[in-house]
């Protein structure tokens, strides 16, 4: 934002499509929280008519809110207009009150309702009241717990966890 600021809304999820003879530029306007000014992140620009689907046209034009989202999670679009999205306290661990009465160690697998990129040793850690440094020694996984992911993941309770543990839920 013009502000300097690196905070911002999608204010109304709008599109901005600018037409220049066959050539389209499309932007995604959003709000700055600090400052209130809306600026635009560039989506398409010089881009041939033809060359997108007309879905997708449609879908500028009309702002569609799931087009918005989609395009949002772009991490093309994030690098090339330098942004970051803020999840904070948008993802958390579902798990039940208390730990399962099956033989150790316990499996577990991580399922996301939307792609939302989270540290899995965070999340874990958060999820079953365990230290950073408990998800080290008491969690195993084929998946890297400290780079953000979204994809599905499994990992492995191992024994030494509190048996009587409330897990948050």
């Amino acid at each position: 934002m013009d502000c300097g600021s690196k905070s911002a809304t999608t204010g109304d999820g709008r599109f901005r499509v600018n037409a220049n003879g066959k050539l389209l530029d499309v932007w995604l306007l959003v709000r700055c929280l600090s400052c209130d000014r809306t600026g635009k992140l560039t989506v398409h620009e010089r881009t041939p008519v033809r060359s997108l689907a007309p879905a997708a046209l449609g879908g500028y034009h009309a702002g569609d809110p799931e087009l918005v989202a989609t395009t949002l999670l772009d991490p093309l679009l994030a690098r090339r207009n330098r942004f970051t999205l803020d999840w904070t306290g948008a993802w958390r661990l579902h798990t039940p009150s208390a730990w399962p009465d099956q033989p150790w160690p316990v499996e577990v697998e991580v399922v996301f309702d939307d792609p939302v990129p989270v540290r899995p040793d965070r999340l874990i850690a958060q999820g079953l009241g365990l230290s950073r440094n408990g998800v080290r020694h008491r969690i195993k996984s084929d998946t890297p717990l400290h780079r953000p992911t979204s994809a599905r993941f499994t990992f492995t309770v191992l024994p030494g966890a509190p048996t009587g543990l409330a897990l948050a839920g």
